[in-house]
């Protein structure tokens, strides 16, 4: 019995960190999503305050586009902030933004200072749409492809490294297909 005392605690010790370094090989900006590959739900959603159009799900079909969800309070969206507009600068891809729970007038605030990466802005101030799409928190990008379906889920800042190593090659071959 005493051997059994002294064996168990090592055995639970190995249990919990095998445990954890499985989880260290996860990647943890892929979480699951019941929208991959399935339609994006259908929203029309009007224009940000002191912008002139917001957009509909039947704009992004057509080609491979991304939809983003940002607010000006989320902290993480400034560090994306800089790629997206890059992105947009060299014309890589049309990217949508969906200016999520932000209260009138700062989310166009924002846009003014920092410039403007989005096609289109559409206001979810109440989040409804956040909820079909199964947004956990800002910044969300939203890989959608030429038919309207939802094919992958970024729940981090994209960043160049990430763009190259993940996006980039996914897109092309979203574009090819």
């Amino acid at each position: 019995m005493k051997r059994i005392l002294l064996i168990l605690p090592v055995l639970l010790f190995l249990v919990v960190g095998a445990f954890f370094a499985w989880g260290l090989t996860r990647d943890p900006s892929a979480i699951p999503s019941e929208l991959v590959d399935k339609p994006l739900p259908q929203f029309d959603l009007p224009a940000i305050e002191g912008m002139d159009e917001g957009f509909s799900s039947e704009e992004l079909k057509g080609e491979v586009t991304l939809l983003n969800v940002f607010a000006s309070w989320c902290v993480s969206c400034h560090i994306e902030h800089p790629f997206l507009m890059q992105l947009a600068e060299d014309g890589v891809i049309k990217i949508y933004g969906l200016n999520w729970k932000e209260k009138p007038g700062e989310g166009k605030a924002w846009l003014d200072r920092l410039g403007n990466p989005y096609t289109k802005v559409g206001d979810d101030q109440a989040g409804r749409v956040a909820i079909d799409l199964g947004v956990t928190g800002a910044p969300e990008t939203f890989v959608i492809d030429k038919e309207g379906r939802v094919r992958y889920r970024v729940a981090m800042p994209i960043t160049e490294a990430y763009w190259n190593d993940k996006l980039a090659p996914m897109i092309e071959e979203l574009r090819r297909q």
